[in-house]
C-alpha cells in the first residue's frame, strides 16, 4: 500500500476512534527548538520534568531507526463542568486543573496510539513505529505545531482553530514517508491577554515559560512552596488555566466528545479538609484516576493546606493544629504552620507557640516563625 492512500485511510480510521484532530508531518530534527530549550536551560526556566537530553527532544532519528514521518493527535476536552459544586464557608473546595478533569489522559491517548499502531501494522507489519505522550523524549507541542494541528501560543500551548487550546496531544514516529501537513499561521498576533493574566509572570514573554515560577509547575513539586508564590496559588491544588481561560481563541469552547474526560464535580473540585486526613489509599481511590495524582498525596494536600489559608478558614485551624504537632513530613508541618498564622486567632496563635518550643526542624521553626509574625 502506497503512503499517500494509508494517509487517507488512517485520517477515516482516526475519526472512528474518536480522535478529534490528526496531523502528519516529517521526521526532520526540531532544529529551531534546539536553540530554544538550550536558552530555558542556560536560564534555568526548566521544570525538571523534561527529558534531559536535549539532542533526544529534537532528533528523531535517536529515538527510532530510520524514522520517516511522525503522526501527531489531538483530543479535546471539556472546559466547563455540567454539574457544578460550590465551594462556601465551612465547606471550601479546592480546584484540579482542566487537564486533570475525568480519566488521566496518558492512558486515553496512549489507546488511541495503540490502536492507530495496530492498524498501521495491519497494512504494513514490517512498519517501525513509536508513540508518546508528554513524558515522551519529543515535545509534543512541537511535534503537533510543524503537523498542522495547531499554532504554539503565546501561553505555550498549542491553540487548535477548532478547539482552542483545551487539547490533549500526542504523536507517533513512523518508518513510513507520510507526506507532511502545512503548519497553521500564529493567529496570535498582538494579544498580550494570556501574559497579563498568568498570577506569577511566569510567562516571560510570548512562547517562553519560566516553569520555576509558573503555578501548574509549583503544585507539583514536593518541597515547601516559596512564600512569593503562596499567596497566587489560591484555591489550586493541581495545576492551574489562567493563560487558557484568559485566551480569546478559547472564548465558548466547551467540547463533551470523550465521556472518560467528563469530570466528577467531588473529584476535580474537591473539600479541601477531607483531603488533609486521607491516607494513601484513599488517596488512590479517591483521586488515583486523575492525572493529577501522579506526584502522589504529599504536594496535594500542600496545596490544601495553602488553600485553607487563602480562604481563612477557621474550621481548618484544629486540622492544622493536628499536623502541625504530629505529622512527620516537615514539608506539611510548615505549611500548616505558615497556615495558621494566616488564618489567626487564639487556638491557632496557642499551637504556634508550642510548636516555637517544641520544634527541632529548622525548616518548620522558620515557617513557625512566618505564622508567628502574622500576629505582629
Amino acid at each position: 500500500m502506497n503512503a499517500k492512500n494509508l494517509k487517507e485511510e488512517l485520517i477515516a480510521y482516526s475519526k472512528e476512534i474518536g480522535i478529534d484532530k490528526i496531523g502528519f508531518t516529517s521526521a526532520d530534527p526540531f532544529t529551531e527548538l534546539k536553540n530554544r530549550l538550550l536558552t530555558q536551560q542556560e536560564l534555568g526556566y526548566q521544570s525538571g520534568f523534561e527529558e534531559p537530553d536535549i539532542e533526544k527532544r529534537v532528533n528523531p532519528a535517536l529515538l527510532l531507526e530510520e524514522p520517516k514521518s511522525i503522526i501527531s493527535i489531538a483530543l479535546a476536552y471539556p472546559s466547563k463542568m455540567n454539574e457544578r459544586v460550590e465551594s462556601k464557608k465551612g465547606e471550601r473546595r479546592g480546584i484540579f486543573s482542566r487537564a486533570s478533569w475525568g480519566l488521566d489522559y496518558h492512558h486515553i491517548l496512549r489507546d488511541k496510539l495503540k490502536k492507530l499502531e495496530e492498524f498501521i501494522l495491519t497494512k504494513v507489519p514490517d512498519a517501525r513505529l513509536k508513540s508518546m505522550v508528554d513524558t515522551g523524549e519529543l515535545s509534543d507541542r512541537a511535534v503537533a505545531e510543524r503537523a498542522g494541528i495547531g499554532w504554539s501560543g503565546k501561553n505555550c500551548a498549542i491553540i487548535t482553530p477548532e478547539f482552542g487550546s483545551y487539547v490533549y496531544i500526542g504523536e507517533m514516529i513512523a518508518s513510513i514517508p507520510f507526506e507532511p501537513d502545512t503548519p497553521i499561521e500564529d493567529q496570535c498576533g498582538t494579544c498580550t491577554k494570556c501574559l497579563d493574566a498568568c498570577p506569577t509572570g511566569a510567562l516571560v514573554q510570548g512562547g517562553q515559560i519560566n516553569a520555576q515560577s509558573c503555578i501548574s509547575f509549583l503544585t507539583q513539586t514536593k518541597e515547601i512552596i516559596p512564600d512569593e508564590f503562596r499567596e497566587k496559588i489560591g484555591n489550586r491544588i493541581y495545576g492551574c488555566d489562567s493563560c487558557q481561560t484568559a485566551c480569546p481563541h478559547n472564548k465558548g469552547k466547551n467540547f463533551h466528545f470523550h465521556d472518560e474526560m467528563e469530570p466528577d464535580p467531588e473529584v476535580a473540585k474537591p473539600l479541601l479538609r477531607p483531603i488533609l486526613k486521607l491516607s494513601n489509599r484513599e488517596f488512590k481511590k479517591q483521586f488515583g484516576s486523575l492525572a493529577g495524582s501522579w506526584r502522589g498525596k504529599k504536594p496535594i494536600q500542600r496545596n490544601a493546606i495553602i488553600a485553607l489559608a487563602h480562604f481563612k478558614d477557621e474550621s481548618a485551624v484544629s486540622d492544622l493544629v493536628d499536623i502541625l504537632e504530629n505529622e512527620v513530613s516537615p514539608i506539611a508541618k510548615g505549611t500548616a504552620a505558615w497556615a495558621l498564622g494566616k488564618i489567626g486567632g487564639e487556638t491557632a496563635f496557642a499551637a504556634l507557640k508550642r510548636a516555637e518550643e517544641q520544634e527541632t526542624d529548622q525548616e518548620v521553626q522558620r515557617e513557625i516563625k512566618k505564622g508567628l509574625s502574622f500576629y505582629n
